[in-house]
């Protein structure tokens, strides 16, 4: 199970090779909880890893991936950049600082967590300054909406990489889907299983019946073959090894498309136009 973990990468559109399936480490603030959840990460395969210094444990996170004794090269670390840091030269001080909390001399993906109201223009071209300097392997966003996007690539040289959002098959972000699609950005879903609420869902948990699976591994399964990179996120052990043990069946067409089916245009959290500071 770990090697296929490993082995199943999206290539980003500058060449960068990125785990299909990540770890997200959103509330765990407990040094113990996070220490046990990465580890068990690590043993079940995982290699990619996100936080945020919004979460408050990136000391944390870096912490238990050096002593976990696995070569940074081999791990794909994410952070992203808060709310109060928009700006060139706040960004750049808080790129700093995330790498020191981390403890890591570069990052494998820098993402501004939300566009906010006006200023992640300026934002991203302190992004494409770190991202020249050969600080972070690739840059990205979250939250993003078409328009957002369309807004940056007026003005940016460097297309995103990566565009973050919550993504599920109650909240299928359709729109959102096919303008990164155009435009070569990888999305990653974040909740893949909305927060807990697919985990019992009667639909899935019947197609998973098909497959002896469970409900979460059918959602992580449709993330995967809409070419979604998805960062399930668990501190029990079990559960982190079954999220990752989802290449070994294949959803049919009409699984796939009765997964589509369901959604509802549900979001679990804030929408980003909603969300201005």
């Amino acid at each position: 199970m770990g090697l296929e973990l490993n082995q199943n990468v999206a290539t980003l559109h500058n060449g960068v090779n990125m785990p299909r399936v990540g770890f997200g480490v959103w509330k765990i603030t407990d040094k113990e909880e996070m220490d046990k959840a990465i580890t068990a990460a690590l043993d079940a395969g995982y290699r990619s890893f996100d936080t945020a210094k919004a979460y408050s444990n990136e000391a944390m996170v870096g912490q238990a991936l050096k002593e976990s004794n696995v070569p940074r090269e081999e791990v794909f670390l994410t952070t992203k950049l808060f709310n109060d840091d928009h700006g060139y030269e706040s960004t750049l001080k808080a790129f700093d600082l995330s790498l020191q909390r981390l403890d890591t001399d570069y990052l494998d993906l820098y993402l501004i967590h939300w566009p906010g109201k006006d200023r992640y223009v300026e934002t991203w071209k302190a992004f494409e300054q770190l991202y020249r300097d050969k600080r972070v392997r690739a840059i990205g966003v979250c939250n993003f909406h078409p328009h957002h996007l369309e807004t940056l690539q007026k003005e940016a040289d460097i297309v995103p990489m990566v565009n973050q959002v919550e993504l599920h098959p109650l909240l299928s972000q359709e729109d959102v889907r096919a303008y990164c699609k155009q435009h070569d950005i990888q999305i990653e879903s974040y909740s893949p299983l909305a927060r807990g609420k697919l985990i019992d869902h009667a639909t899935l948990a019947d197609i998973g019946k098909k497959h002896g699976k469970t409900a979460a591994q059918v959602t992580l399964r449709w993330h995967y073959q809409h070419d979604l990179i998805a960062i399930p996120k668990s501190v029990t052990p079990e559960r982190i090894r079954a999220n990752a043990d989802i290449f070994n069946f294949e959803l049919s067409e009409d699984d796939m498309a009765a997964i589509d089916a369901i959604n509802a245009n549900d979001r679990q959290l804030k929408n980003p136009d909603e969300f201005l500071f």
